[in-house]
């Protein structure tokens, strides 16, 4: 049996991070995401429709405090690029900024151009061709 849920897509995504301050200065100062949420407990940014939320990690989690890709859940987040223009240019501002990115690439799956980014915590993000 299959459940098919009437939905509009994905309304939020909650993430971890090792500093707010660190946090609020990338997404927010670096990347320009309009900060919804700014409080104690959460910190959180409007990524095009979908409000992406970021609490405190726990200093004591097992297996440390760094994101990896390769471990069960998470492995990346991609965000939609509506232009190749637009894609390139966050490419070049991503590297002009320091951060660490791939570059301009095309998925082998599906053949579209995306720049992978990591973001202080090295959560893997995307801008990725819609």
């Amino acid at each position: 049996m299959s459940i098919q849920p009437k939905t509009k897509g994905l309304s939020h995504v909650a993430l971890r991070t090792t500093d707010f301050a660190r946090t609020k200065a990338f997404y927010n100062g670096l990347l320009g995401f309009p900060v919804a949420v700014d409080t104690a407990e959460v910190l959180g940014f409007m990524v095009g429709s979908v409000f992406i939320g970021f609490k405190q990690a726990a200093p004591t989690h097992p297996g440390g405090n760094v994101f990896t890709p390769f471990n069960v859940g998470l492995d990346h987040i991609a965000i939609a690029c509506d232009t190749e223009a637009e894609l390139h240019r966050v490419a070049e501002a991503l590297q002009a900024a320091g951060v660490e990115n791939t570059g301009i690439k095309t998925d082998t799956v599906m053949p579209k151009q995306y720049v992978a980014f990591k973001d202080p915590d090295r959560i893997q993000w995307e801008f990725y061709m819609a």
